[in-house]
């Protein structure tokens, strides 16, 4: 067995127990240290104590550098949303850059060709008035990102709409300016080859019988006896029938407040009820009723009244022709009815 050497103090032998000795130079021996329970507890106390404030001082110092799996995951997944916001806002940038094109090309071609008041802004655009309709949305970290990205959703989602409907609407109205473009009395009764002449245009015009001037309420076309005489637009045959005046006379309704009148046949082809297409056959050239010669008298009335017809005869007139026949129905001559 080892003995310590003189001077030394608190030393312990080999690997015996921790058993703590001191030197007494008084009785030249080792005596053992005995500790009190006391002074046990205490220094445990002491030792846990230093222990639990590292611990602490450790978490809150190391805690920002440090990341669990959980933590990095969410951290990954926010990226990746911030990511998708900014993606999905320059997707709705570019939709409302084309939809305000459309809405242009809606107002100011679509809407003007087919006759339609435009849309105003104020109604395209309008917001969203009223309760808070993004309150649940509020409360969160990002609120304000995602408040910002679902109300530009909901004003595109209701522009959409608006368009949508005003996209039906065009629609419409092709389909019907398709039907009126059909109907409109665009083409002359009689065809060019089978025309004698214009023999009277719409105007004060001196009556051949009556021998005064009077209204004119049409076009006069003179014309052998039995020429083919054809509706000038789609519609339907309202009245075909004789009467003093006109003689054996056709009223075509084309709808869109247009309808004619085709007097002085020497027979009618058609029936009251009848619907017709343009150049239809509905009759043929007379002198019935109150007429000089035999001719067609021609009329076209809008919303009731009487207009000149030679406005309408663009579907097979050449622009040579019109100005022929624009001089010729100036000239204040006799009427054959």
């Amino acid at each position: 067995m080892c003995f310590p050497c003189k001077g030394h103090k608190n030393t312990t032998f080999g690997r015996m127990a921790k058993v703590k000795y001191y030197y007494d130079p008084e009785t030249l021996s080792y005596q053992q240290i005995a500790v009190r329970k006391r002074d046990k507890f205490k220094n445990s106390m002491i030792f846990l104590t230093a222990a639990v404030l590292f611990m602490v001082l450790g978490f809150f110092i190391l805690t920002p550098f440090l990341e669990s799996p959980t933590e990095k995951a969410q951290k990954r997944e926010l990226e990746n949303l911030k990511l998708h916001y900014e993606l999905l806002s320059k997707r709705m940038q570019e939709t409302s850059e084309v939809l305000t094109g459309l809405q242009e090309r809606d107002n100011y071609i679509y809407r003007t060709y087919f006759e339609a008041n435009p849309i105003p802004d104020e109604q395209r655009k309008a917001g969203f008035g009223g309760v808070n309709r993004y309150k649940n949305l509020e409360g969160f970290d990002n609120s304000d990102m995602i408040k910002d990205v679902t109300k530009e959703l909901d004003v595109l989602s209701k522009q959409i709409v608006v368009q949508s409907k005003s996209l039906d609407e065009i629609v419409a109205l092709a389909k019907e300016k398709e039907i009126m473009l059909a109907s409109l009395p665009a083409i002359k009764p009689i065809k060019n080859e089978d025309e004698t002449r214009m023999a009277s245009g719409f105007g004060m015009r001196m009556h051949p019988i009556l021998k005064y001037r009077k209204m004119h309420n049409g076009m006069d076309f003179t014309a052998p006896t039995g020429t083919p005489i054809y509706a000038s637009g789609n519609g339907k045959v309202v009245r075909a029938n004789r009467s003093a005046t006109f003689g054996k006379v056709v009223y075509i309704q084309h709808g869109f407040g247009y309808k004619t009148v085709y007097a002085h046949m020497s027979k009618i082809a058609v029936k009251k009820g009848q619907k017709v297409k343009r150049g239809d056959l509905i009759g043929y050239v007379g002198n019935t009723g109150r007429s000089a010669a035999p001719h067609l008298h021609y009329e076209v009335h809008k919303n009731g009244r009487p207009v000149n017809p030679i406005y309408y005869y663009y579907g097979d007139l050449t622009p040579e022709q019109f100005i022929a026949m624009q001089k010729a129905s100036q000239e204040e001559r006799q009427s054959f009815d």
